[in-house]
């Protein structure tokens, strides 16, 4: 048996559930000039009326009253079907491998957006060290790139032969601290009144040059700042370690204020001085080419590249919209 067409179908459903032309053509975005002239192509169809036309309203025939609840449990049935051929387009696994600054302090804190989006696929994130490029060829270790996952976020100068590579952040360090240092009996207001705090390092282990990672001997001589000791003070083998302990109040630290977003933006860190200094490496996203078929895959990069877009701190404080808190500078 031949079906009328499905337009005048959904349009007879549309109108007959609210009852009015009106409200149908708003449901289905067309003119209740449209709607009327599907319900009538109907009627000519199964050859009889649907609707009794009132003066004010309309109401349905004993045929209409047959039609619509079959019609509407149809209906639901096609568009619970669209949604889960739409969920299977978007569910599966996807692993991200990233820097184990960069994955506790960036990208675990926002990962709720991502899940809000995509409830259906299901995330492995691990951090490792041997991500920052650094690390692998002072250790000599080759192989995968990837560390076995989907996706990669590196930090290295983003030469990866066979790999799709896209640009996440450029690195910097800058001075951090708790805002409790701007006050007190030695408010942190000039480099200068760093002589009455303690300073906090970080390491990788590595014999890296300042260019590579800038310590407090780089930045307060860019600063200009003499007779401050710049080895004393603890040292933590991680920065996420080091800024944490500022974030504390123990003293200040260069930090990375692309890592450091959550604590600037609840105000637990803040950058009291504008001067930075670059870090030759920059954070880069990777994957094997075929990887971004996957549609899990595919969604999880496109989130990653536009959460990096849009990252307020990812500039430093000299290159600063206008629209972010400034820092505190004399």
């Amino acid at each position: 048996m031949r079906l009328p067409p499905l337009n005048s179908l959904r349009a007879f459903e549309a109108a007959a559930r609210h009852r009015s032309l009106r409200k149908a053509a708003a449901e289905l975005h067309v003119t209740p000039a449209a709607i009327s002239h599907q319900i009538k192509s109907l009627e000519r169809s199964l050859e009889t009326l649907v609707f009794k036309r009132l003066p004010q309203h309309i109401e349905l025939t004993a045929a209409g009253e047959a039609l619509l609840p079959r019609l509407t449990e149809a209906f639901e049935q096609m568009s619970e079907a669209v949604a889960a051929v739409r969920r299977l387009k978007h569910s599966g696994q996807v692993t991200v491998a990233a820097p184990p600054a960069l994955a506790s302090k960036w990208l675990a804190p926002r990962l709720h957006r991502f899940a809000a989006l995509y409830p259906d696929i299901d995330l492995h994130i691990t951090a490792e060290s041997t991500l920052i490029d650094t690390v692998r060829e002072d250790s000599g270790e080759g192989g995968n790139l990837m560390e076995n996952a989907d996706l990669a976020i590196r930090s290295g100068h983003g030469e990866y032969e066979g790999y799709v590579v896209d640009p996440l952040f450029r690195i910097y360090a800058t001075p951090m601290c708790s805002p409790r240092l701007l006050a007190g009996a030695n408010p942190l207001r000039t480099p200068q009144d760093l002589r009455h705090h303690t300073l906090l390092h970080h390491e990788t282990g590595l014999d890296q040059t300042d260019s590579e990672r800038p310590n407090w001997a780089a930045w307060l001589k860019a600063a200009r700042v003499e007779g401050v000791n710049a080895r004393r003070g603890p040292t933590f083998n991680q920065v996420q370690m080091a800024m944490e302990a500022a974030a504390d109040g123990l003293g200040v630290v260069l930090g990375i204020p692309v890592v450091a977003a959550a604590d600037l933006e609840s105000g637990r860190l803040v950058m009291p001085f504008q001067l930075s200094l670059p870090i030759a490496a920059s954070y880069y996203l990777i994957h094997a080419e075929k990887a971004a078929r996957e549609p899990s895959v595919a969604a999880m990069r496109d989130w990653l590249l536009s959460e990096a877009s849009g990252e307020r701190w990812a500039d430093p404080p000299s290159e600063r919209s206008p629209d972010l808190p400034a820092p505190h500078t004399d």
